[in-house]
């Protein structure tokens, strides 16, 4: 029995000592993101609303236009796709959404972004060819809203809650640029 023990153990030893190796070297689970995730709430009365996302840097990169390319779909952020929940029907830009939890999307233009809802649930943003996973099909509301242009850069990618007037928007900024999405 005793020599069962010290084999359990140097095997269940090697075996722990192989994950970590593993997940140091190849996995690399102990290095700070490169896109770090978060989740942004807004709670107001029994509103719940909920953004997951992550946060990529600038890093003195051209992002609209160059990193991020105009009038293509962009899965709003890096690596796992951004998702939106609310446990509440909203009105965004005048449109309804249903409750629910939904991926979202963004074309960036120069003077505008399509916002995209979409209610599909995607395990990641972007494919092995780096195409976004969007499917169309499953859209739920795809709307417009202007440009803001920053005075100063933003060095990362940030969506917020803004309800400091009152009217609720949904924002994102990242380098010169920030749109403001109207929730009701």
């Amino acid at each position: 029995m005793n020599t069962f023990l010290k084999r359990t153990f140097i095997l269940l030893s090697i075996i722990a000592l192989g994950l970590f190796l593993y997940s140091t070297f190849v996995e690399n689970i102990f290095a700070k993101r490169l896109s770090p995730k978060d989740t942004v709430e807004f709670k107001l009365n029994d509103l719940k609303l909920e953004v997951f996302y992550n946060r990529p840097y600038r890093k003195g990169r051209e992002i609209f236009g160059a990193l991020v390319p105009f009038n293509q779909v962009w899965r709003t952020g890096a690596n796992e796709a951004t998702t939106f929940e609310t446990n509440k029907t909203l009105q965004v830009n005048g449109m309804p959404l249903a409750a629910g939890k939904y991926t979202l999307w963004t074309v960036p233009k120069d003077s505008t972004w399509n916002v995209i809802f979409n209610s599909k649930q995607y395990s990641w943003g972007v494919n092995a060819e780096m195409q976004p996973m969007w499917d169309p099909n499953y859209d739920a509301l795809n709307i417009e809203v202007p440009v803001q242009k920053l005075p100063n850069h933003v060095e990362q990618f940030t969506i917020a809650f803004d309800n400091s007037t009152d009217n609720l928007y949904l924002t994102m900024a990242w380098d010169d640029v920030k749109i403001a999405v109207p929730l009701k």
